[in-house]
């Protein structure tokens, strides 16, 4: 039997692994979005925050060992991990800890992935794995990382990296490898201008999805080399990576559906028209994403919220919901909601018309609004009559417009006091 397919051999993998999760980003490139919160609390999907997605496939996998490690504006990512992430077993050795840039090496805070993890190699050192899971904590995937040890351990890898295929134009933004015909690593490029296509092809690159799988005394000690550099940036696919691949055994791990064989989904919502397409897949009738799905759920802190209502609907003010999600807590009055996503607790007023957009939660949508291809972040208080989407140019000079015409309102561009922080 293939050890990839083999339950028993893979559950013993994932229990002997220790899983930490980068969550201390700035997330600079979804601007106001991540004014008040970092990007891993960056809200998605109607009732999850973006760190959900990562959590769940490690506790999905298997792994219940996890560190999650924070700097940057991490009130509310704390708050919701505190709320919706503490219900494991520490009887079992399960646990969910928040390791914050605590200075225990240096007076520095994190200075980057590869220091983030080196800040806490004493706490790594006390749990004892045998393998180490660095994951990003940014980014919207279902993705069994079970599949991607048992990968490792049968290439003997001493380190493994997820990847995925990205066009030319978006492998700029991230780690570019090549590799030969058993997956292993032969180059890479941390966010190269000219990205190297793959073989056989002009126009897309084998991309890092920020996943890595390290043997434990591997990671130890490329970590304390890399710390002892005073020319590094201590980041992994700047530094770490690239001089491994002549002397150490590095492979790459594609993300495939395992039933297809096909590329899976997954999505880096790192900027605002991003955030908002990947948003925007979910309402299609059979999304990429299947959030229904029950073999593999994606937990979250579960707001206490009634069900959604839908009010006010006779001659003189009809409502009409089409092609939408509506979270809880949300009352719809005479209002006509298109291709839409609604977080929890929002309020529509009479005559408003809401198109293309993504709502976050405790958003108040004034009477007679019409909000077309926006995303309004949370808290929102619309005042009546206000006009979102349809003309740029004085959406700019209000709000935010993307390079692809999204036009992103928050409370302070409303003149609004900031009365939350999530």
């Amino acid at each position: 039997m293939d050890i990839e397919s083999n339950p028993r051999f893979v559950s013993r993998l994932t229990r002997n692994a220790l899983a930490l999760v980068l969550a201390g980003g700035r997330g600079s490139r979804l601007k106001e979005m991540t004014e008040w919160r970092a990007k891993p609390a960056v809200h998605f999907g109607g009732k999850f925050r973006i760190i959900d997605f990562v959590l769940s496939n490690c506790v999905n996998s298997g792994i219940r060992r996890i560190g999650v490690l924070t700097q940057y504006k991490a009130h509310s990512l704390i708050r919701h991990l505190v709320r919706g992430w503490s219900t494991f077993h520490s009887e079992l050795g399960e646990f969910m800890e928040i390791l914050p840039a605590s200075q225990r090496t240096s007076d520095d805070w994190y200075r980057g992935t590869a220091d983030a993890v080196y800040q806490n190699l004493d706490i790594i050192r006390t749990y004892g794995p045998e393998f180490v899971f660095v994951l990003a904590g940014d980014h919207i995937y279902k993705m069994d990382y079970g599949q991607m040890l048992a990968f490792h351990q049968e290439k003997n890898a001493d380190l493994t990296v997820g990847c995925v295929q990205v066009s030319l134009e978006e492998a700029r933004s991230f780690g570019v490898m090549a590799v030969d015909g058993d997956h292993r690593v032969s180059r890479f490029d941390e966010k190269p201008a000219h990205p190297i296509p793959m073989p056989g092809s002009r126009d897309v690159a084998l991309a890092s999805m920020g996943i890595y799988v390290f043997r434990t005394e591997f990671l130890y000690d490329e970590l304390i080399r890399d710390f002892s550099d005073p020319t590094s940036n201590h980041d992994f696919g700047r530094d770490v990576i690239p001089p491994l691949l002549a002397r150490n055994r590095v492979y790459a791990y594609p993300f495939n559906d395992p039933v297809s064989g096909e590329q899976a989904f997954w999505r880096d919502v790192g900027t605002l028209d991003a955030y908002w397409a990947a948003n925007m897949e979910l309402v299609e009738p059979a999304p990429d994403l299947d959030l229904y799905d029950a073999l593999w759920p994606i937990r979250t802190h579960q707001e206490q919220l009634p069900s959604a209502k839908f009010v006010l609907d006779d001659d003189d003010r009809q409502g009409q919901v089409t092609h939408s999600i509506v979270s809880g807590g949300c009352v719809i009055s005479s209002a006509r909601l298109k291709h839409s996503l609604l977080f929890s607790n929002v309020r529509t007023a009479a005559g408003s018309v809401i198109e293309d957009t993504v709502v976050l939660p405790d958003v108040r949508v004034g009477e007679g609004c019409r909000i077309h291809r926006a995303i309004l972040d949370r808290g929102c208080d619309l005042p009546a009559g206000l006009v979102v989407g349809k003309d740029p140019g004085e959406d700019a000079r209000r709000f935010r417009v993307s390079p692809e015409g999204i036009t992103l309102v928050t409370p302070e561009m409303l003149g609004q006091r900031i009365h939350m922080t999530g």
